[in-house]
């Protein structure tokens, strides 16, 4: 097999991973509210609108990501939404360890970290732009 179409495989394997897994997070908060979020907005003294980048950040960039369209900048609005989360939900707390050893916020850097891989690696010919567009 070809190393381009190894490495096409191997990214549509984290967009689906990250986009999907994701995607399941977002259609969670928007289907049992998002006052949660607004709070914790409040508690940080942020703008209450910023909780407008759930939909975008976890639901719209995640379905991008599994389709394959404008892949770059869906990786890059997740891991802006994946960073505020990290810095919202855990704080300082999040470089800690849990009862099972891992890091407070190790799903939310998980996906943080996934999505700024597919911003600086593309999406792959395995996408509906096929790995082509200027944000793909």
């Amino acid at each position: 097999m070809h190393n381009e179409t190894i490495h096409s495989f191997g990214k549509l394997a984290l967009r689906l991973a990250v986009g999907g897994l994701l995607l399941c997070h977002g259609i969670y908060k928007l289907t049992h509210g998002l006052a949660p979020i607004k709070q914790m907005l409040a508690d940080h003294h942020l703008p209450e609108a910023l909780v407008y980048g759930v939909p975008a950040g976890e639901v719209l960039a995640p379905a991008l990501l599994i389709l394959g369209l404008w892949s770059r900048a869906a990786g890059l609005i997740i891991t802006c939404n994946m960073g505020l989360a990290v810095y919202l939900g855990y704080g300082a707390a999040a470089w800690t360890l849990n009862n099972t050893g891992g890091l407070n916020a190790e799903l939310a850097l998980l996906f943080m970290l996934g999505a700024l891989a597919i911003a600086c690696l593309g999406s792959g010919k395995f996408a509906i732009s096929g790995g082509n567009g200027a944000l793909d």
